[in-house]
């Protein structure tokens, strides 16, 4: 069966469009008791106010989980950066006050600093990881959804739900990791394949943490990594058989770069964004 894309309008509060994104792929479709939901919270400030996940998207996302699932446990989870600290930018953003609000609901809604925990170690013979050491958290048994927003970067062309993962790592200087990035971001989603992926496409940034914004109005939602990914880098413009990571983790089986569109069509969504300035072609699908 063709792996399916849900691409919808959205332009205010996205409870709506969630609702409707997740009929055209089907609902959720959760089996496991644990569900770690993993922001971009990439910045511990946020000047352009669209570097980072909205937590409003998170909560909606949540509140349509907890209609299905009341008993469900679930994590919002991320990890110190060079340019923040979680625990500080879940404070800054929303995110303690979300999970304070649902817990005090009685519902079991938590936080968590991969930075601060404790480690196991998995088997991967990866492109660059061998049998890496990761937080307990994403060792155990449950279900895992990345929760992204559309922007270019200098490395990778475009950062999305696959690169999102790169912000499970604990490590504080991920830019270690920069010269075999693309590898990192294979490896990392091979290890913690998503469930489900959702790119929050309202705005999206020409940048990282700083650049030009960009108006989408629109939510793109799907199970596999790779499929979204290349749906949100065709409503951004870019080729993504050009896009390295892309083009190795569907090798991986983490998705499709030609899924199939459901919703509205990638070109009445479009906005070109600008790529990144010496940004070198890295891979070609012929």
């Amino acid at each position: 069966m063709m792996d399916s894309v849900a691409l919808v309008k959205c332009g205010g509060h996205p409870e709506a469009a969630l609702r409707e994104a997740l009929v055209l792929i089907g609902g959720f479709k959760f089996s496991k008791p644990q569900l770690t939901i993993k922001p971009n919270i990439c910045a511990g400030v946020d000047e352009t106010g669209v570097a980072n996940t909205k937590v409003e998207m998170v909560e909606s996302l949540i509140t349509l989980i907890l209609e299905e699932n009341e008993h469900l446990s679930i994590r919002i989870v991320e990890a110190d950066s060079m340019s923040k600290y979680a625990d500080e930018a879940f404070r800054e953003f929303g995110y303690r006050d979300l999970a304070e609000k649902l817990t005090g609901r009685g519902f079991e809604v938590s936080l968590v600093n991969l930075s601060k925990s404790t480690f196991s170690q998995v088997k991967l013979k990866g492109l660059y990881f061998q049998d890496p050491e990761l937080p307990v958290e994403l060792t155990e048994l449950g279900s895992f959804i990345s929760v992204a927003v559309p922007k270019t970067h200098d490395l990778t062309l475009i950062t999305g739900v696959l690169k999102n993962f790169f912000g499970l790592l604990p490590r504080k200087d991920k830019i270690a990791y920069h010269r075999q990035i693309n590898e990192v971001i294979v490896d990392i989603n091979r290890l913690v394949k998503p469930d489900l992926c959702l790119i929050d496409a309202r705005v999206g940034l020409e940048g990282v943490i700083t650049g030009r914004p960009r108006t989408l109005n629109a939510l793109i939602l799907g199970r596999n990594p790779v499929s979204v990914d290349a749906t949100m880098a065709r409503v951004m413009g870019f080729q993504p058989e050009r896009i390295r990571h892309l083009v190795e983790a569907e090798k991986y089986g983490l998705g499709t770069l030609h899924p199939k569109v459901l919703g509205e069509s990638v070109d009445s969504i479009k906005v070109k964004f600008k790529s990144p300035s010496g940004l070198k072609p890295t891979a070609v699908v012929n």
